[in-house]
């Protein structure tokens, strides 16, 4: 086993607090990382504060955004070699063998891919995640960060990023589409620059004006209000392809009369209701509403390459661990531009 540096939880009201967890050692087709940086998602607020009904397994270390450097590899590992720079994101293993997963989905895995924290690997231990010192992780589920990318800005592309890039790519994001993004936030910042990389004419559809300079300063063609009802007025019929980062209700009725002929709304928001939509929105125009879940192991990798290509990077607020608990509040808030990353060399002795 190794034992290593860690901020663990171990209640929905506890703050975080420095400890140890043990490790794996490394398997023959293991990479051991050492952790340099960990973005901060919302999923790990909502499973610290269990904020859903899903199980959490306190003692707790979150963290899916992961990016650092190779510092051991079993002896059957051929992809890595120790001083790579890699990345691990939302998910460390799947059953391999299922036609998604051998399609490159892990993330629909028809048995199940285990989440990098807050699950059980198929030895029925739990997975720890990257507030901790090192990670252990198989080579199938490592991704190579490009030497262009700067490792803080690249961490929250492992889940924020891929979570944005998959749809756009799936639905054919590209010059002549009209793409809105729904939510300038931690997702939807990247969701613009990768919608504009990919020479798609993008607008911004948010509550207030506040982060309208942000926006159309990273190349949307424009940003409108929701709160407007000109806007689906003026915007009716308009978009080939919406995706919403937003975790709110949604009148999804209006939203999608935004949509031209054949047009798609993505939902990547989890509300706290069912989605309810009249069944004409979608008559009308042969409209569609669809959902998506990250990416597999090979396109997140295609978007780091993308990002190094396009110098998409993710805008971040750099914080030491003692302060992943105010994160937690600001990120609960709204209250960060755009993504908290944590400066893993921080980390208090135990």
């Amino acid at each position: 086993m190794i034992t290593v540096k860690a901020r663990s939880t171990s209640g929905p009201t506890d703050p975080f607090k420095p400890t140890t967890v043990d490790l794996r050692d490394p398997r023959p087709a293991d990479v051991l990382i050492d952790i340099a940086y960990c973005g901060v998602c919302h999923t790990d607020v909502t499973h610290s504060r269990r904020l859903r009904s899903s199980t959490t397994r306190y003692p707790l270390v979150p963290g899916h955004e992961i990016t650092g450097v190779v510092s051991a590899v079993g002896s059957e590992v051929t992809a890595f070699a120790v001083g790579d720079r890699v990345g691990v994101g939302c998910m460390v293993d799947s059953c391999r063998e299922c036609e998604d997963c051998r399609a490159g989905l892990e993330q629909y895995c028809r048995v199940r891919h285990v989440k990098t924290y807050n699950d059980l690997g198929w030895d029925g231990q739990p997975t720890i995640g990257g507030y901790c010192e090192k990670v252990v992780v198989d080579q199938a589920y490592v991704v190579r960060i490009p030497e262009t990318l700067p490792m803080q800005n690249a961490a929250s592309l492992l889940c924020a990023g891929i979570t944005m890039y998959s749809p756009l790519r799936h639905w054919k994001a590209s010059a002549g589409k009209r793409v809105a993004i729904v939510g300038y936030g931690g997702l939807g910042h990247l969701g613009v620059a990768f919608s504009v990389a990919l020479g798609a004419h993008t607008t911004v559809l948010e509550v207030t004006e506040d982060k309208k300079d942000d926006a159309l300063g990273a190349g949307a063609d424009g940003y409108r209000l929701t709160t407007d009802p000109e806007t689906f007025t003026d915007l009716a019929g308009f978009f080939d392809l919406i995706i919403s980062s937003v975790p709110a209700d949604l009148d999804y009725d209006a939203f999608l009369k935004l949509l031209a002929r054949d047009g798609t709304f993505v939902n990547l928001g989890v509300p706290k209701g069912p989605i309810k939509v009249e069944a004409f929105s979608l008559l009308a125009g042969r409209r569609s509403l669809a959902g998506s879940l990250i990416g597999g192991i090979e396109e997140t990798q295609e978007m780091l390459e993308f990002c190094a290509e396009h110098d998409v990077q993710s805008q971040i607020e750099m914080i030491d661990a003692d302060r992943i608990d105010e994160a937690f509040d600001r990120v609960s808030a709204g209250d960060v531009r755009y993504r908290f990353v944590i400066d893993i060399s921080t980390l208090a002795d135990v």
